[in-house]
């Protein structure tokens, strides 16, 4: 298009089918093409074709005032643009020039938004990669702490108390099934896109926090549960808070069991604030390891997702503390 635009510019300007002063007004059309050519071509090709035609309409004009104007009959009446080839030349490559520069800015910045658009695609595919590590991490970490746990304790009384051993495998198969189900509703988020059945899975809350303890005194922590709802939680916060519950009883089942642990949740319609504090392990026996890991970074982010605050640490009398607090509307929304 830009070839046939530029050449027939060129064979009516040789031919003399335009008037002297307006040769410019033959050049319009490949003005036009010129500015598609630069807003969907690479720079490379549209500077090449802005070179073809600005050097094709300065032969074009000079050829036209050294060989044709002089045999055209004068004209009946002075016209208002006096022939001058210089002017028609730079009118001819300011046009030109105006058109190539504004198909290269449209390109340019069709670019740079298709560049942000990719980058803001990558970061929401590692955000929701990030999410479901994290959901993942709770689920499984927090089940595999039991069931090691209970096997453990299987392993032990084997021979001694057989009655144990059964309860302790009643836990772990209980413990299992409802893991595979959680991990199944997490994987399920992969698929919501194209299953919409997926999006109505249960979501675990403020509902299954007693369920969350029982599975604990299972391991060997004795749970002093305390919820007090002033006011109904969100969906997605009261996830948010069952997720750190969860994950605070899984250090503590990790690292302290046996012993006795108080878990504080307070909801006032404003913030949820979880207090979880333990007594350590008993019997003065010290910490099989430090409270620190993943875990921890997992319910920071949760808090931080909020705008609210996380405090994590051990007490001056012994044992472990985690503190967390999540302001929101009653969108769910972060404050």
């Amino acid at each position: 298009m830009l070839v046939l635009a530029c050449a027939a510019g060129v064979l009516a300007t040789v031919a003399g089918a335009v008037a002297a002063g307006a040769i410019w007004v033959t050049f319009v059309p490949t003005v036009l093409v010129l500015y598609l050519v630069a807003s969907t071509a690479s720079v490379a090709w549209s500077v090449a074709g802005l070179a073809t035609c600005a050097s094709a309409a300065v032969i074009a004009v000079l050829i036209f005032y050294e060989r044709v104007f002089p045999g055209l009959e004068p004209a009946a009446a002075p016209s208002e643009l006096p022939p001058a080839w210089p002017i028609e030349i730079g009118v001819i490559c300011v046009l030109l020039a105006a058109g190539w520069a504004v198909g290269t800015a449209v390109r340019w910045k069709r670019d740079t938004t298709a560049h942000l658009v990719r980058h803001l695609a990558e970061a929401a595919v590692a955000d929701e990669r990030m999410r479901i590590a994290r959901e993942l991490h709770d689920v499984i970490g927090h089940s595999m702490s039991l069931i090691a746990v209970k096997a453990t304790v299987a392993n032990h009384v084997a021979d001694a108390r057989p009655q144990e051993v059964r309860a302790a495998l009643t836990v772990i198969e209980q413990t299992s099934r409802s893991t595979l189900t959680e991990i199944h509703r997490v994987l399920g988020l992969l698929r919501s896109d194209s299953d919409p059945q997926q999006a109505h899975l249960p979501v675990p809350g403020m509902a299954e926090l007693p369920e969350l303890a029982a599975h604990a005194r299972c391991a060997g922590v004795e749970v002093d549960l305390t919820v007090r709802e002033g006011a109904e939680l969100p969906a997605a916060v009261a996830m948010s808070v069952y997720r750190i519950v969860q994950q605070a009883l899984t250090n503590v089942i990790t690292h302290a069991a046996p012993t006795r642990c108080a878990v504080t949740v307070d909801i006032d319609g404003r913030e949820a604030a979880i207090e979880v504090v333990d007594d350590g392990p008993r019997h003065g026996r010290p910490p099989r390891a430090s409270h620190g890991g993943h875990g921890l970074i997992g319910m920071r982010e949760r808090a931080k997702m909020y705008g609210g605050t996380f405090s994590a640490g051990r007490r001056p009398e012994g044992g472990f503390r985690v503190a967390a607090r999540l302001p929101y509307d009653q969108s769910g929304a972060m404050t």
